[in-house]
């Protein structure tokens, strides 16, 4: 399902996958406008990882987003509410995101949500930030990797 406003996994602030897209979520969210089927799973699954990675707790960040801002102001509070991972870590965390659901544990569960979006036949969406793109309308092939 396309929403407006809501970005890809891919794309990066301050070089960190997914957070953009936790961003959007809450701002979304806030302004009535994320689809309910979104709502259940606000603050878990890539959420909380995105969270437990800087060290940070939902409330707060939802708080903090709330209080307006661009992504990188937010970025700037997250790392002195939190933590300031390392270039390296960052690169590890990337890494670890955006290949969920290739050949690791997750692997049955985005074969299940294939199937379950009717994708089954899609043997190129090996990850669940593609599956995430396809299922949203954007073209995984589209979605620059390092956006």
């Amino acid at each position: 399902m396309h929403v407006p406003n809501l970005r890809s996994p891919h794309v990066k602030v301050g070089g960190i996958h997914y957070l953009p897209r936790l961003l959007d979520k809450i701002r979304l969210h806030a302004a009535g406008e994320l689809p309910t089927e979104y709502h259940a799973n606000l603050g878990g699954g890539f959420d909380e990882r995105a969270l437990t990675f800087l060290w940070l707790e939902y409330p707060a960040l939802v708080e903090r987003v709330k209080k307006g801002g661009t992504d990188e102001e937010i970025l700037e509070w997250a790392f002195a509410q939190g933590r300031k991972p390392s270039t390296e870590e960052i690169e590890v965390w990337n890494d670890f995101m955006r290949k969920r659901g290739w050949n690791d544990e997750s692997t049955p569960r985005l074969e299940v949500r294939k199937r379950e979006s009717g994708f089954s036949d899609r043997a190129d969406i090996q990850t669940f930030f593609d599956y995430i793109d396809l299922d949203e309308g954007r073209d995984p092939e589209q979605v620059a990797p390092g956006s």
